[in-house]
């Protein structure tokens, strides 16, 4: 947790003077960090690979959270409502198998056939949430190349693809997260930026998550608004939706309600600012919170602190991404739960939809 905070506050966009000295010394790194990723663009750009299907890919600029899986979740399940074959591909960050350098079919839309230790723990998640096909591979055009063997998807939504240059792209969706925006704008390690801001001119759309104006976000300096025009800003929107409990290997969906219960909050996030906020705003008593690395491989011991930490509590609330792993151990009967977070564009919708398919394809399928 310290040294989250010590990150937080280098990375901010003012930062406390005594701090400078530290994030200079993280200059040099940045700068090279910067000419290798022109050289490795640049390679891509010439290197890129075509997919058989159309392809989406969804991503942003800045290490951390910006809605990325939840998003790449909803545009897939509206896809398939409007009568496409769409399948999901994701990196299988953590996952033995992008270790092994081997593509991995996740879910085929109706069995399960990974665990998360071989595909990774987002990947296991959005399987248990999608009912279509969904692979994982360092290289994403391996995975596409699996799915096309077993279910020839009409379009493939890329999760977390933004930097995935090695791969053509129908449409590049870029998120930015309304709340934080870039930070100081720097490049990794003495900033939160993956890439400069000039990357989003990759972009076909900037989604705005969470954002309550239609203003560039925090961290974008005015001089820089214009690294997003003439480029469409869409507004998407985080709610909780649902609470996810595992019974019997299946997770349930039930409907929201806290009504003042007692709750420890666990999970193992880049940022659990906003999920603790979410359980604070659906009035729920935080007793205690549990924060652990992100992607964290939850052990026995890990088990055990958590039903201590969980003794005043009455029901131990986490995130999706948390309860593929934890769901393996053994909680009392309707103790542990996740809380599903949807996502909304509203008016933008529509404008999402036909940049996805073409004008003409959203318009002919827009009442399905």
């Amino acid at each position: 947790m310290a040294e989250r905070l010590l990150v937080r506050r280098l990375w901010a966009a003012e930062r406390p003077w005594r701090l400078l000295p530290l994030w200079l010394s993280l200059v040099p790194a940045s700068a090279l960090y910067r000419v290798a990723l022109g050289v490795r663009t640049g390679w891509w750009r010439l290197m890129k690979q075509q997919a058989g299907p159309r392809v989406i890919a969804v991503g942003n600029l800045v290490v951390g959270g910006s809605g990325k899986t939840p998003f790449t979740l909803y545009l897939a399940r509206r896809l398939c409502e409007m009568g496409l074959k769409a399948a999901i591909v994701g990196g299988g960050y953590r996952g033995r198998a992008r270790r092994a350098g081997l593509p991995l079919l996740v879910s085929d839309g109706s069995r399960l056939l990974a665990t998360p230790e071989e595909a990774g723990d987002e990947a296991v998640m959005m399987a248990k949430s999608f009912a279509g096909p969904l692979a994982v591979a360092r290289r994403r055009i391996q995975a596409i190349a699996l799915l096309e063997k077993v279910a020839r998807p009409d379009v493939v939504v890329l999760d977390d693809a933004y930097q995935h240059l090695r791969l053509a792209r129908d449409v590049n969706l870029l998120l930015v997260d309304g709340e934080r925006g870039f930070g100081n704008g720097w490049l990794l390690p003495a900033g939160p930026m993956r890439e400069p801001l000039g990357a989003a001119r990759r972009a076909d759309a900037v989604v705005l998550v969470n954002g309550q104006t239609a203003e560039p976000p925090p961290g974008l300096k005015p001089r820089l608004a214009a690294k997003f025009a003439p480029r469409p800003m869409l507004h998407a929107h985080l709610a909780p939706r649902s609470l996810v409990y595992p019974i019997e290997g299946r997770w349930q969906e039930q409907p929201l309600g806290f009504a003042g219960r007692r709750v420890l909050a666990l999970s193992a996030v880049a940022d659990g600012r906003r999920f603790h906020r979410m359980l604070r705003e659906l009035e729920a008593d935080l007793v205690a919170v549990l924060d652990y690395p992100d992607h964290h491989n939850y052990t026995l011991s890990d088990w055990r602190d958590i039903l201590s930490a969980a003794r005043h509590a009455d029901l131990i609330v986490t995130t999706e991404k948390d309860l593929v792993k934890l769901e393996r151990f053994s909680f009392t009967r309707g103790a542990l739960c996740a809380l599903r977070v949807g996502v909304s564009l509203d008016g933008d919708e529509r404008t999402l939809l036909e940049m996805v398919l073409g004008s003409e394809r959203a318009r002919a399928v827009s009442d399905l």
